[in-house]
């Protein structure tokens, strides 16, 4: 193949093992003028094993609307650029989504270079449902905020899909346990594709306790996959519709709704809807 004038190649790389470079992703590498790298020192080890001698320009959250308008420049006067992440696919969890946004919103052209992603990699080897998932990346780094969202997903019943990072893992699984409950099924990958790649099964309580007894259990590139909630379930369970029925003798259903959700750690959005159908109370009530 031959690279385009004037593109952007959106380009896939390996996770750890350089082997897992496709063909395509490779030649594509050797043949642009322009590499935009998230760290340049880290992909050049890539970068030198395939033998591409492009440019690199850094290009990663901190300076990412800073470097866009050079980049703009370059794809406008018929440079091609490749964009590539420290590993894996761009954009999922990485910088590139402004850079693509504008490439597209002005005419140039946009190219993917599909590979290696650690959400799909993971996910193949879980042994959890995979037919339908929810990737929320990065879940946020303190804890009452990281329980708040997790209570939002809570009576999700699709497989759930987290990035973690070593240092805040042992805190996430323990939030995690505090909002979905000890028996709720969880694989953890690390370090795909590389020497210690570990795919871990077990409860939300069992890797709780190998992370309190074993730092090394959490470290490295960290995917965390979550099975789903029980279809149907957790929203009609006789304790949440007996604190939903208490409270609403008291309180209009939104009010109530918080509160349930809050003692009981199901989604809020599923408690109303189940607050609605048990309430006595009309809408105008709730509206005051």
């Amino acid at each position: 193949m031959s690279v385009r004038k004037g593109t952007l190649y959106v380009v896939a790389t390996p996770l750890g093992n350089l082997t897992d470079i496709t063909h395509r992703a490779a030649e594509t590498l050797s043949q642009v003028q322009w590499i935009a790298a998230e760290d340049t020192r880290h992909s050049r080890v890539l970068l030198d094993h395939l033998g591409a001698q492009a440019p690199c320009i850094a290009y990663h959250e901190h300076n990412e609307r800073k470097v866009l308008d050079t980049l703009l420049e370059k794809l406008n006067r018929g440079d091609s650029i490749a964009l590539i992440s420290d590993a894996g696919t761009p954009l999922i969890s990485d910088p590139g989504y402004v850079l693509v946004r504008e490439a597209r919103q002005r005419g140039i052209s946009v190219v993917p270079i599909p590979g290696a992603s650690a959400v799909i990699a993971a996910l193949s080897v879980s042994g959890l449902p995979t037919d339908r998932f929810v990737f929320e990346g990065f879940l946020p780094a303190r804890s009452h905020a990281r329980r708040e969202r997790l209570r939002e997903l809570s009576g999700e019943s699709r497989t759930l899909v987290f990035y973690e990072s070593p240092h805040r893992a042992p805190d996430c699984l323990e939030d995690m346990l505090e909002v979905f409950g000890a028996d709720r099924e969880v694989v953890i990958a690390r370090e795909m594709t590389k020497i210690h790649e570990t795919v871990s099964t077990g409860t939300l309580a069992s890797h709780v306790e190998r992370a309190r007894a074993d730092a090394n259990a959490v470290r490295g590139e960290i995917v965390i996959m979550v099975h789903g909630a029980a279809a149907g379930g957790e929203q009609t369970s006789a304790d949440v519709d007996r604190i939903l029925s208490i409270l609403l003798e008291e309180l209009p259903p939104s009010r109530a709704a918080v509160l349930t959700a809050r003692l009981t750690g199901v989604a809020k959005n599923t408690i109303y809807a189940r607050a609605m159908q048990l309430s006595r109370h009309g809408p105008k009530e709730d509206a005051e």
